[in-house]
């Protein structure tokens, strides 16, 4: 036998709406229905029939549909009994329940199919006694067992309130139940009634409605339907609240389908997909490129899973972006160069003048392709102060061999991936700079400045320098591996020039693989000519003064550079050319001419009394004061060495901000002074009686390095014997115990800085004369040059 559907169960979808009697009371008022003591049994598989409730069941068991036929003939009532297992096809007595319902039959309905349905109705509950018969169906002796009536007191009451709320609620979460079922709820007056009808089709497991069938006492019926109601009720929150968002989620995802397709539809009308376009195309692109097998099969995958993916996911562009790179880099790709090395001369001494040394280095390496066809390119090194064009010298080579041009900053840089690129699942990931430069410039030869490459710093993320050593190696760099590209990249065409204002703060193993090339400062000479060719007529076109016919002439230049600038480039010169500029542009806009040639005396009205007079060194000449040259990152310079005897017990005092290896160079002279004090005619008494006071001005400024310690000594010696220095001299040297003077470094600046505080004669060591005859002979032209091989020679020259 098939159970009807259940009212509160919300799977099933409702066939029928449940049948109430007319009369709610006639369930509990039964005295007119006479009750026989034994009754043909109706086992109910899925169900359990409550008094008063009237139900529709479909009878198909054969022993089932003769029990009904008999009893509807007769007075048409059965003994209704639900089975403990409703799996059990053919109950036996040991299959069924003790405590059923006995039921009216109403209608009986022949089905078209040979089945029958009969509407029954619960009349009173009833207990099993015993089996009478078996065969052809189920007969026993029962007893009815009675039914108390409900009690009148407001705790009942609100039991009764509480699930009739709660029915309701189940019925209003679960969609498939309809809305008449509310209504019948709310028009239940009979609490008895109530709580049999919510009972029967309550969606709950068969023993917990069989549980409630057997309680004799209506309030503790009451109770358990309650808490069945309460968990049926959460329930049914839970199933709605899971639906609801399934239903959301479902709804989103067909709005953005739906959308996805009418896209679609648009693009396929405008001429295609577009990503599918994007892909074509780069696929296009990839039949042109020179690959490597290897940058090949990467490609090739990259492709196949842009494919496989939807434009909308966040790995689409991480993909998309690194294939794009690896379309864009030149694979092989080069420029021709130009191997006419006459015009490559001709460019390079146009735009940068003087710098002989530089230019032939370059022309040869020109020479050396030319002939060959093929090398791997040198990594140069500029190293020279600031403003002198080691930038600018670069540009003028990628000009002269007609190859791009690209400039890579250096200064201040401390991250590793800077370099090397970072790896492409990171967000915002990049390839390092210099695969970025050499995709910009589209060509596997160009020239790339790496500026600044002394200013490289480094921290926790890592050392640029580490990283560069790979880029700037010729043996290693045809294979530099970016950690976006994740490919290894052939960067030995390249030409790299990196510029650099300090030697001493470029990492040993860096600096091992650079070919240094010193560039020194100008001399005036040198300075004149690059103004006149090249900052005045580039301010004039700065300022609107390029058709105007304004000049300035070479002694004009010459007394702006000795009396306004004290450097090795040309950078302070630039802006002091810019100030005359903007003063001439103020005159014509409001005059309407300017005044030409320009002379001293309109120069010190528009920069102002000179800055710097070469007359410092001629007055002041007293003993105990030598002048020394010294080498600084922005060139050479002039310093003064004072020094002054006091009453003492012969102490040596050091001021002026010096480093260790200077105030290691006086304390050297001093003793060989000591040793040597009656050679040079000293009186031994004053190193006891006198303390000795040796200080450099310009204090703020830190000073160290060996060159000043003959400039020391003299300072000393004068002061010890009372005779003065010669004046318009200058000197430079290391000393030792020995009595010996020792080279030094940056000769070439030292000079050029002499010369331009006006000084006439210099002495040093005579292993630094090789490093005066590479100075251009016109540079140093008035300069006398005193060579010495031990600091006696110095003092007979410095104190005659």
């Amino acid at each position: 036998m098939k159970e009807a559907k259940m009212f509160f169960t919300p799977e099933d979808e409702m066939d029928f709406i449940p049948i109430i009697p007319l009369n709610e009371n006639e369930g509990d008022n039964n005295a007119d229905i006479v009750i026989p003591s034994e009754l043909p049994l109706l086992p109910l598989r899925n169900t359990v029939l409550f008094p008063g409730v009237v139900l529709p069941i479909t009878v198909g068991r054969d022993k089932s549909i003769k029990a009904v036929n008999d009893a509807y003939k007769a007075d048409k009532l059965v003994g209704v009994i639900a089975q403990k297992d409703s799996n059990v096809e053919d109950p036996e007595v040991k299959d069924l329940e003790d405590i059923g319902t006995v039921a009216k039959i109403i209608k009986m309905i022949k089905m078209p199919d040979g089945g029958t349905t009969v509407i029954i109705q619960g009349k009173r509950r009833f207990k099993v006694k015993s089996i009478t018969t078996e065969d052809p169906y189920f007969k026993a002796q029962v007893e009815l067992l009675e039914e108390p009536d409900a009690p009148k007191n407001e705790d009942f009451d609100a039991y009764v309130a509480n699930i009739k709320e709660m029915a309701g609620q189940i019925i209003q979460l679960s969609p498939n139940i309809p809305s008449e079922a509310s209504i019948i709820l709310r028009n239940i007056e009979n609490p008895s009634f109530l709580i049999h009808f919510i009972s029967s089709n309550l969606n709950t497991e068969l023993t917990e409605k069989q549980k409630l069938l057997e309680m004799n006492n209506i309030e503790k019926r009451a109770d358990l339907l309650m808490k069945l109601l309460q968990r049926e009720l959460q329930f049914a929150e839970l199933k709605n609240k899971v639906t609801t968002k399934t239903k959301t989620e479902l709804d989103k995802q067909q709005r953005e389908y739906f959308l996805q397709q009418q896209m679609k539809s648009i693009k396929e009308e405008l001429g295609g997909d577009t990503n599918e376009r994007e892909i074509k195309e780069m696929m296009k692109k990839a039949e042109a490129k020179k690959w490597t097998e290897a940058a090949k099969e990467m490609f090739k995958k990259g492709i196949e899973k842009l494919e496989r993916m939807h434009p909308s996911t966040p790995d689409y562009s991480v993909v998309y972006n690194h294939l794009d790179l690896m379309l864009e880099l030149p694979w092989g790709e080069v420029t021709e160069d130009q191997y006419d090395l006459k015009k490559a001369k001709k460019v390079l001494d146009h735009d940068h003048y003087g710098m002989d040394k530089v230019k032939e280095r370059l022309l040869e390496y020109l020479a050396v392709l030319k002939l060959k066809g093929d090398m791997k390119s040198p990594i140069l090194c500029f190293v020279g102060p600031p403003g002198i064009g080691k930038t600018s010298l670069g540009r003028s080579i990628a000009t002269a061999v007609k190859r791009k041009y690209g400039r890579v900053s250096l200064g201040g840089l401390h991250d590793e991936s800077e370099i090397r690129g970072h790896r492409k699942t990171y967000i915002g990931a990049m390839p390092g700079r210099i695969i970025q430069m050499v995709r910009k410039l589209k060509s596997s030869n160009p020239v790339i400045i790496l500026d600044e490459i002394d200013k490289v710093g480094n921290d926790h993320r890592g050392d640029p320098s580490s990283a560069l050593l790979e880029v700037l190696d010729p043996e290693q760099n045809n294979n530099f591996y970016d950690n976006y590209l994740e490919l290894e990249y052939d960067l030995s065409k390249v030409l790299f020039i990196a510029t650099a204002n300090d030697i001493n703060n470029i990492q040993p193993a860096l600096r091992d693989r650079l070919e240094i090339i010193n560039l020194s400062g100008y001399a005036v000479e040198e300075k004149v000519q690059i103004a006149k060719r090249h900052l005045v007529p580039k301010q004039k076109e700065a300022h609107g003064l390029k058709s105007i016919d304004f000049k300035i002439g070479d002694n004009i230049l010459e007394k702006i550079i000795q009396n306004y600038t004290r450097e090795s480039g040309v950078r302070e010169l630039d802006r002091y050319l810019a100030s005359i500029m903007r003063y001439e542009a103020k005159e014509f806009a409001i005059n309407e001419a300017v005044k030409s040639p320009l002379s001293e005396r309109d120069v010190e009205k528009i920069l102002g009394k000179p800055k710097y007079n070469n007359e410092i060194y001629k007055t002041a000449n007293m003993p105990g004061v030598a002048v020394g040259l010294a080498w600084t990152y922005v060139g050479g310079d002039i310093l003064f060495m004072e020094t002054s005897l006091s009453d003492g017990k012969g102490e040596l005092k050091l001021t002026g901000n010096l480093g260790n290896v200077m105030k290691e160079s006086a304390v050297t002279a001093l003793t060989y002074l000591q040793s040597n004090a009656k050679k040079i005619g000293i009186n031994t008494s004053l190193f006891d009686k006198k303390n000795i006071h040796v200080h450099v001005p310009e204090g703020a400024v830190p000073k160290d390095g060996p060159s000043a310690g003959i400039t020391i000594m003299t300072a000393i010696t004068s002061a010890l014997t009372g005779k003065r220095v010669k004046p318009y001299l200058a000197m430079t040297g290391e000393i030792t115990l020995r009595g010996q003077v020792l080279p030094v470094g940056g000769i070439k600046e030292k000079v050029l800085a002499a010369r331009r505080a006006g000084l006439k004669e210099i002495v040093m060591c005579w292993q630094n004369e090789r490093d005066v005859k590479e100075i251009e002979p016109a540079f140093i032209k008035g300069l006398t040059f005193h060579y010495v091989k031990t600091m006696q020679q110095v003092l007979d020259i410095a104190l005659a």
